[in-house]
């Protein structure tokens, strides 16, 4: 039995729900005057950053940039691009700019405020909060109003780059062969179609196709092509993959044309394959979701539903089962069954409809920010209750601007001594009622989720909090090596020990027994009972979601010599600029953790410092000195649990790009332009001169694959 939760908590959890409905009250009437006041900030904003529209022809370009990947980066940054009067190609692989919101749901929308979202000076949200039609629309004005359709090419995919390096007397001072521009290389996209380039900017981002984890007892077809690609109107109103289950005999699918991924959650084994004398038929007939619930009569075994208990109705022991060295090839394949419900990935949510979703237990694999929002909209269409099997705890902070800011301020990008003051007030404020879902790591060691609701299901117990390990999937759920779980609040603990064949099983299936958590309680560390020790449990489901992320994109394309060892993705100069090649930049494809915002002010700045540098001979950076920032930046950030460049906040990064110009006198003149975006047009006579005065002696050097 779970003990009585403490009167004092109880009592806090009353307090602050009452002090956030009275702030809420209080506010209230002001919802008006806020609203146009956001508006104002945002008209404000755009009279003095929004770089002007560009000429329908640029006479004398001051260089040829090419962008990979048309999401929100991709066309901010050809947008400043091109409003500075350089020549941008687009390339992106899909049949419309969107980048990753173009294959989100349709619910999908901002966790921040839209206020650290203003990726291009020239934005216009209509609310805090948009969704994912209004962003698209955002993305495709600016793409728009910048004369980039013509200079997009859709449906292609980049698949090589080559590197034509260029060797010069002055290291300081090299030309394209048109002269208009210096940089270290050109640049050659799938075979040179459009020409060279002098620049590059890669804008793939860090989410690419969704990351389908093959566990065991997953239905046959999930998450393999279906040879057609998602249309805009299946994104629109939906597939009927998932309402199809009207219909015995179908299992849903992924209409979004991505392959089934090979690899496990984040740290977890691979299964180990079976043998012929263990598989389980091919095809399994689909029960009908919508149907009635099994009989509770029946009794409990692997393959048939689980009775349920007065207080935990959905999640039970795993029976009783032989040792699998006695029992025989029938009970064996018996017990490694198929799932038979619905599967999807979380960013399938548009097919689960109301009518699917009503009265039914969903179980989410995965604690991130997909599972979160699995969660909400699971619940918000009328879903029963939700599990969510959480491998590793996240931070849940709220969508608070004012929070969310200060937060995001803390310049170090690492946990210092004062770090607890966040967190506890995170506890108190954020955590209420609900304080063993804390996590033990510090907040500034990962992302967070920004996220109001989560944490109010869970108090109300329409969702249940499960740490553990996702086993297998099994005819009527999922199996789960559950270290612990919470309800309401309430940390409900394990009991009853672990049988000897469960931890038989564990070791059958995954090649080891997981090691039990010690909690810290003050100062004293309690080891665990034998009562904490993990058990194996069956969660029955009747709609399973993997909310286990995207896969990272592919960078094969590109030249390996851009990223020597030590020198990848995330330890990279500034970040996003490739240390043996400052025309290389990687805007949002280099990062790994942080706290702040992919879609801000920052975009259109690391844009104009790869314009300075194509700009200004003095002001670039040699190899050995981007080296030399990188290796700084570790020194300063030696033992921090993110990673020296693995984690970052937003004021860290801005500390970064001020720094930029301090450390180098020479590109103080630069400041308004890189920082603003004043001061460079298009065809201005003054910087083309320059720039054909400032380039000479230089020879082609050779191909470089």
């Amino acid at each position: 039995m779970p003990t009585k939760q403490p009167r004092s908590s109880s009592t806090s959890k009353t307090t602050v729900e009452f002090i956030k409905t009275w702030l809420f009250n209080i506010f209230t009437p002001f919802s008006l005057l806020l609203h146009l006041f956001y508006l104002t900030i945002q008209s404000v904003i755009i009279l003095l950053f929004k770089p002007r529209f560009p000429p329908k022809e640029i006479k004398h370009p001051y260089a040829r940039i090419a962008v990979i990947g048309a999401g929100l980066t991709g066309v901010s940054s050809a947008a400043h691009a091109i409003a500075h009067g350089f020549d941008v190609v687009l390339y992106e692989a899909s049949d419309r700019p969107g980048g990753i919101w173009s294959r989100e749901n349709k619910t999908s929308g901002l966790q921040l405020n839209s206020l650290l979202y203003r990726f291009h000076p020239g934005v216009q949200w209509s609310r805090a909060f948009p969704q994912r039609d209004e962003i698209l629309d955002q993305i495709s004005k600016i793409w728009k109003e910048y004369g980039l359709e013509s200079r997009t090419r859709l449906n292609t995919p980049v698949e090589k780059v080559q590197r034509i390096r260029r060797v010069c007397e002055d290291s300081d001072s090299t030309e394209s062969p048109e002269g208009y521009v210096a940089s270290p290389s050109q640049w050659i996209i799938n075979g040179g179609e459009d020409g060279k380039f002098d620049a590059m900017i890669v804008t793939i981002g860090t989410c690419g196709k969704p990351k389908w984890v093959g566990f065991e007892g997953m239905p046959d077809g999930v998450g393999k092509s279906q040879g057609a690609k998602k249309s805009k109107d299946q994104a629109d109103t939906g597939d009927e993959g998932l309402k199809s289950e009207k219909r015995k005999g179908q299992h849903l699918s992924d209409e979004d044309n991505m392959a089934k991924g090979n690899v496990g959650l984040k740290g977890a084994r691979k299964q180990p394959k079976r043998g012929k004398h263990e598989l389980v038929e091919e095809t399994t007939k689909v029960e009908n979701i919508t149907a009635a619930k099994h009989d509770e009569s029946e009794t409990a075994s692997p393959t048939t539903p689980i009775k349920e208990t007065a207080h935990y109705p959905f999640i039970q022991p795993y029976p009783q089962r032989e040792s699998p060295h006695v029992k025989g090839k029938e009970a064996r394949a018996k017990d490694q069954d198929t799932y038979e419900g619905p599967v999807l990935h979380s960013s399938q949510l548009d097919n689960a409809t109301p009518e699917v979703l009503k009265g039914k237990t969903v179980v989410v694999v995965g604690s991130g920010a997909s599972g979160v929002e699995a969660v909400e909209t699971a619940l918000g269409r009328g879903a029963a209750r939700c599990v969510m099997l959480a491998r590793e705890d996240k931070w849940i902070i709220p969508r608070n601007i004012v929070f969310d800011t200060f937060l995001s301020a803390q310049p170090f990008g690492r946990e210092m001594p004062f770090s607890f003051l966040w967190e506890n007030f995170l506890r108190v404020w954020q955590y209420h009622g609900v304080q063993d879902l804390v996590p033990e790591k510090g907040i500034f060691g990962g992302t967070p989720v920004v996220n109001d609701e989560f944490l109010g299901h869970v108090r109300r117990g329409r969702c249940v909090y499960i740490r553990g390990d996702t086993l297998r999937f099994t005819r009527h759920g999922v199996l789960a090596n559950v270290r612990e779980r919470i309800e309401r609040g309430e940390s409900l603990g394990l009991g009853g020990g672990v049988r000897e064949c469960d931890v038989k099983d564990i070791k059958e299936q995954t090649g080891r027994v997981h090691e039990p958590r010690e909690k810290k309680k003050g100062t004293i560390i309690d080891k665990p009972s034998q009562k904490d020790l993990p058990r194996v449990e069956e969660i029955a489901a009747d709609i399973i979601v993997l909310a286990t992320g995207y896969e990272r994109p592919d960078l094969s394309f590109l030249p390996k010599e851009l990223f020597p060892e030590g020198y990848d993705r995330p330890n990279m100069y500034l970040q996003n600029f490739s240390t043996e090649d400052w025309s290389v930049l990687m805007t949002n494809s280099a990062y790994l953790n942080a706290i702040g915002t992919v879609g801000h002010f920052h975009i259109g700045i690391y844009t104009r410092i790869l314009l300075t540098l194509l700009l200004d001979p003095n002001a670039r950076p040699s190899p050995k000195d981007m080296k030399l920032w990188v290796d700084v930046v570790r020194f300063v950030k030696k033992g921090a649990s993110g990673g020296a460049l693995g984690f970052f906040t937003y004021m860290e990064l801005t500390i970064w790009l001020i720094t930029f110009h301090l450390f180098r006198p020479d590109r103080l003149r630069w400041l308004f332009f890189i920082m603003q975006g004043w001061g460079v047009r298009p065809d201005d006579e003054r910087l083309v001169r320059n720039m054909k005065d400032g380039t000479r002696n230089v020879q082609e050097g050779k191909v470089e694959v």
